[in-house]
C-alpha cells in the first residue's frame, strides 16, 4: 500500500446523523481499577508430561487478561498463553504468581491438592 493512501479508513459515506469518524490515535484505554475475580491458580500436567501454572476465575474485558498473562509471563521469566479466558504458564510457578497477584491488589488462591 502506497504511503497516500496509508491514512483511509475504508468509511465512504454513512446515514448515520451522530457518525463519528475515528480518528487515528483515539484508541480506547485500558481501565486503571482492578475488578475483583476470584482467581484461582492450578498446577496441571499436560501432554507430555509438562507442568504447566493455569490461573482461572477472568471475567469482563480481554485486554485486562493480556495486559495481566505478559505481565506474568516477564515476572516468572517463561512462556505461556491466554486460552479461554484462562492464562497458562510453562512450569510451576504457582507461588511467584500468588504474591504477584496479591501484590497488585486481585483477590487470589492456589487450588487443587
Amino acid at each position: 500500500m502506497s504511503n497516500k493512501n496509508k491514512n483511509r479508513s475504508g468509511i465512504v459515506y454513512s446515514t448515520n446523523p451522530n457518525f463519528k469518524r475515528e480518528e487515528p490515535g483515539d484508541e480506547k484505554e485500558v481501565p486503571g481499577h482492578i475488578p475483583q475475580h476470584d482467581l484461582r491458580i492450578w498446577l496441571d500436567r499436560l501432554g507430555g508430561g509438562k507442568t504447566v501454572t493455569r490461573i482461572t476465575g477472568f471475567y469482563g474485558d480481554g485486554a485486562i487478561i493480556e495486559s495481566l498473562s505478559k505481565a506474568l509471563k516477564q515476572k516468572c521469566g517463561v512462556g505461556g498463553t491466554v486460552k479461554n479466558r484462562e492464562i497458562l504458564l510453562q512450569g510451576d510457578h504457582r507461588d511467584k504468581v500468588l504474591k504477584y497477584l496479591l501484590d497488585e491488589g486481585y483477590k487470589a488462591k492456589k487450588a487443587g491438592g
